[in-house]
C-alpha cells in the first residue's frame, strides 16, 4: 500500500508495529528542511523499526557546485549533462538489476546531480561520465561520477539510497525497485519470475504482398529455436482464420503450406473463421456455425483444436462482454482462457487487469509497438530509433519487468517483409538478460491463466464498466445495445422504508419508467449486490429495453438490498458513474416494526405468537 504524505507526517505506527517499510521523498530537499519536531520523529521511527529512506535530488534552476547536503558529509553538483551509465557490481542492493554492462550514450535530461563524499557510510551504486560534447576534456580520461549512492547508515543509523536524477532514466526504475526491496528487508520485493507468450493473430489473413512466404516461415522456426534456448518452453502461438487460406500470391500460398507442414512446431488457437468481429452477431446459431467452420478447417489441416484458448478479432465481445461469444466459445471450442487489451481500458497499460466470466479466464494482453500495418523498419513511426528505445529500457522492456505474466499481441504481417517481430522479441529478451536477473519462461495459455489468478485472486470478479465511456469499447459493442436504456437513478433502500411504495408512485409518472420485473425477485433486479452480477451486463440490460427516440423515458431501478451491499458502490459507480442515488432514511424502530409485520404476514411462527415488543425485547437481550 502506498500513502502520499501532506505537510504533516502521517501516523507512523499501529500499536507496536511500524506502518511503513520504506519512506520515499520525491524531493529529498523536503526531508533535509523538515521542521525539527517532525524530522526527529521520522528519524526515530526509521531507527527503531529499521526503515530506510529513498530520496531524489530534485531539479532546480540554481546550479550547485560542491554544495553540502544539510547535516550530512556528502556534497552535490547539479544541472549536469551526463552519458554512459554503469553500475557497481559489488553493491548489495542489486537484486532485479544486473550489473556488468554500460548504458552507452547521452542520459536523458540536463539536470543531473552527482555526489561526492568523504565518509565510509556512502557507496556508489551508479556512475556516469560527463558528456564530452558539453565538457571538453582534451583527451584526458575523467573519473566516473556517482549518480546514485547508498548510505549504509554508519553516520546516523538510517540507511538511504539517493538518486541524482528522476525515474525518467530507465535504469533508475530498476534501481528504485531494488532499493525498495533492500531497504524493506525483502518485504517490498517483486518475484524475479516472468512468464511470456507471443500470440500471432491473423494467420492466413492479409492482403497479397503482406503475407508469409516460405523463407519467412523458415525464419520463424529458426528464431523460435533460438528464443527457446533463452526462454524455456517458448513457442509462438498462432491464431488462424481458415477462410483466407491460400488467398495470397503463389509464394505466399507456399508459405501457408509450409506453416501446415510444420504445424507441430507451434501452438495454435482459433481466431474466427472469417475474421468477423463476434459482437456483430446477434444470433447464437450463426456464431456457432462460423466457429464450426474454423474447427472443421483445423481438423482437415491437422491443426490442434484442444488448446482451450482463443482470441477474437480486435478483442470484440471479450470486454465489453458479448454473452453470445462466451456461450459459443464454450459450445464449440471448450474455451477456458482468452485475453484482451481492453479491460478495463487500453490506456494506461499498467492498469490492465484480468477477470473470470462464465468460467473463462480473461487475461490482460499487452502490446509491443507492432500492429497490422507495421511491416517495414523505414516506415516505423519514429523510425528504428523509436523501436529500439522501446526495446532498450523503454515501454516493451518495462512491460515485462513490471508484469509477472505477459501475453503479447502481434500479427502475421509483422513476421514477413522486414520481420520486425522477430527482431523485436529476440532483442528485448537479450536486453532483459543483459540488464536483469529475471528468470524468463513460457507456458501454454491455460497454465498462464491458472498462474495469473493465483497471483491475483482479487481480480477474479469482473467490474462491468459503462461501454459508452470509452470510444474503443463502443466500436466493439453490439449496435443493438444502447447506454440510453441504462437507469439514470437508483433507489437503494434500505429495506422496510417504503421503497416499494416510492417505486410504485414513480412508475405512475408518464416520463419515468422502471426496469422490467425479475421473475425471481419481482420489481428488484438485485444486480449489483449478488450472484446476478456474474450473469453479465447483457443480462442486466435485458431489463431495460431500448426505447425509440420519440418515447424515451427517464429510467430507474429500485433494489433495497443495495443499501448495505459491500460491493455495490464500486460496481454501481463503474457502470453508472453519473446516476443519482435515492435512499429513504427513517427511524430504525419504524423499520423494525415494518419488518415484524412483514414476517407476520408471511406466517412466521414467532411473530404470530408474540407481540412486537416481546420480539424486540428478545432481540435486544440477544444482542447485548
Amino acid at each position: 500500500k502506498i500513502e502520499v504524505a501532506g505537510k504533516s507526517l502521517p501516523v507512523l505506527t499501529n500499536l507496536d508495529k511500524g506502518r511503513y517499510g520504506v519512506i520515499v521523498f520525491e524531493n529529498f530537499d523536503k526531508y533535509l528542511h523538515m521542521d525539527k519536531w517532525n524530522r526527529e520523529l521520522l528519524d526515530k521511527y526509521c531507527r527503531e523499526y529499521s526503515v530506510g529512506i529513498v530520496g531524489f535530488i530534485s531539479a532546480s534552476e540554481e546550479t550547485l557546485v560542491g554544495a553540502q547536503l544539510r547535516g550530512f558529509p556528502i556534497y552535490i553538483h547539479t544541472n549536469l549533462r551526463l552519458r554512459d551509465a554503469s553500475l557497481n557490481p559489488l553493491s548489495p542492493i542489486l537484486r532485479l538489476t544486473r550489473a556488468g554492462d554500460t548504458a552507452w550514450g547521452a542520459l536523458p535530461g540536463s539536470d543531473w546531480a552527482v555526489f561526492q563524499h568523504n565518509h565510509s557510510t556512502y557507496e556508489p551504486l551508479e556512475w556516469a561520465q560527463r558528456n564530452t560534447l558539453d565538457y571538453p576534456t582534451d583527451g584526458i580520461v575523467q573519473p566516473p561520477l556517482a549518480t546514485v549512492v547508498q548510505d549504509h547508515g554508519k553516520f546516523d543509523g538510517i540507511q538511504r539510497v539517493l538518486f541524482g536524477a528522476s525515474l525518467r532514466f530507465w535504469l533508475h526504475r530498476l534501481l528504485f525497485l531494488d532499493a525498495l526491496s533492500y531497504l524493506s528487508h525483502g518485504q517490498l520485493s517483486l518475484s524475479l519470475n516472468r512468464m511470456l507468450l507471443v500470440d500471432i493473430d491473423d494467420i492466413f489473413v492479409g492482403e497479397r504482398g503482406t503475407r508469409l512466404k516460405p523463407d519467412d516461415v523458415q525464419a520463424l522456426i529458426v528464431t523460435q529455436k533460438r528464443l527457446a534456448s533463452l526462454v524455456p518452453g517458448f513457442k509462438f502461438n498462432l491464431g488462424f482464420s481458415g477462410k483466407y487460406f491460400h488467398h495470397g500470391n503463389h509464394d505466399e500460398n507456399l508459405g501457408d503450406d509450409m506453416l501446415l507442414r510444420n504445424v507441430d512446431q507451434f501452438n495454435w488457437f482459433s481466431h474466427m473463421w472469417n475474421h468477423q468481429q463476434p459482437h456483430l452477431y446477434d444470433n447464437l446459431t450463426n456464431l456457432v456455425s462460423d466457429m464450426m467452420l474454423n474447427k472443421e478447417f483445423a481438423r482437415d489441416k491437422g491443426i490442434p483444436v484442444d488448446s482451450g484458448y482463443s482470441v477474437s478479432p480486435h478483442h470484440s465481445g471479450v470486454y465489453p462482454a458479448h454473452e453470445l461469444l462466451y456461450m459459443a466459445w464454450k459450445k464449440v471450442w471448450d474455451i477456458k482462457v482468452t485475453s484482451t487489451e481492453e479491460y478495463p481500458h487500453l490506456r494506461p497499460a499498467r492498469l490492465r487487469r484480468g477477470f473470470i466470466h462464465r468460467n473463462i479466464m480473461v487475461l490482460p494482453r499487452q502490446t509491443c509497438g507492432l500492429f497490422t500495418h507495421t511491416m517495414y523498419i523505414d516506415r516505423y513511426p519514429g523510425g528504428r530509433e523509436k523501436l529500439d528505445e522501446s526495446i532498450q529500457g523503454g515501454e516493451l522492456f518495462q512491460t515485462i519487468v513490471y508484469n509477472p505474466i505477459n501475453i503479447f499481441m502481434t500479427h502475421m504481417s509483422n513476421y514477413g517483409s522486414d520481420r520486425l517481430a522477430l527482431y523485436t522479441f529476440e532483442s528485448v529478451i537479450k536486453f532483459l538478460q543483459c540488464w536483469t536477473n529475471l528468470k524468463l519462461t513460457s507456458a501454454p495459455p491455460l497454465q498462464l491463466g491458472e498462474t495469473y489468478f493465483k497471483l491475483h485472486p482479487d481480480e477474479v470478479d469482473p467490474v462491468w464498466g459503462n461501454p459508452c465511456d470509452d470510444v474503443r469499447h463502443i466500436k466493439i459493442w453490439s449496435r443493438n445495445k444502447s447506454c440510453e436504456s441504462l437507469p439514470r437513478f437508483l433507489v437503494i433502500g434500505p429495506q422496510k422504508t417504503g421503497t416499494t411504495a416510492l417505486y410504485t408512485f414513480l412508475s405512475m409518472h408518464p416520463s419515468i419508467a422502471s426496469n422490467l420485473p425479475n421473475p425471481d425477485t419481482f420489481e428488484e433486479i438485485q444486480f449489483f449486490n449478488g450472484i446476478n452480477y456474474y450473469r453479465g451486463l447483457d443480462w442486466y440490460m435485458n431489463f431495460f429495453p431500448v426505447q425509440s427516440n420519440g418515447s424515451a423515458k427517464y429510467m430507474f431501478e429500485k433494489s433495497a438490498t443495495y443499501f448495505d451491499g459491500d460491493f455495490v458502490p464500486k460496481r454501481a459507480h463503474a457502470l453508472l458513474p453519473k446516476a443519482k442515488i435515492i435512499m429513504i432514511l427513517i427511524s430504525p424502530a419504524k423499520r423494525a416494526y415494518s419488518w415484524y409485520e412483514h414476517i407476520k404476514a408471511h406466517g412466521d411462527l414467532i411473530a404470530n405468537n408474540h407481540t412486537f415488543y416481546q420480539v424486540s425485547e428478545y432481540i435486544y437481550i440477544y444482542i447485548v
